[in-house]
């Protein structure tokens, strides 16, 4: 654990946040500022920056997608969703723990704004 780190914090208990699921790898929990109807967000327990550092550990990377999955399945998204990295400034990432996002719940429109 990084004690800088926001979601290290939330995996530690010492921030609170709305758990949807959690494995002895991961924890998934809702997104505070939702950009869907379901917006959760799936982190490995493990601290890893960026998902170029999960692509380091090929277990957690596997941990993160099943929990994922699960979150999908949990939520009720049988008409579809996204699974989204964040990586880096340009890529959008906020917080440096690697996170996924699983947004769905109504149609998302196309996958990038055009400038």
């Amino acid at each position: 654990m990084e004690n800088s780190c926001l979601f290290c914090r939330i995996v530690a208990g010492e921030i609170p946040a709305t758990i949807v699921h959690r494995t002895a790898t991961t924890v998934a929990f809702r997104d505070i500022d939702p950009k869907a109807p379901t917006h959760v967000l799936v982190i490995p327990v493990a601290h890893h920056a960026d998902v170029t550092a999960l692509a380091g550990d090929p277990s957690a990377a596997a941990d993160v997608l099943a929990a994922a999955a699960k979150v999908a399945e949990i939520e009720g998204l049988d008409d579809g969703f996204r699974v989204i990295f964040n990586t880096g400034a340009h890529g959008g990432q906020e917080v440096f723990h690697v996170h996924a996002h699983v947004v769905g719940g109504a149609p998302l429109g196309p996958m990038l704004a055009r400038p």
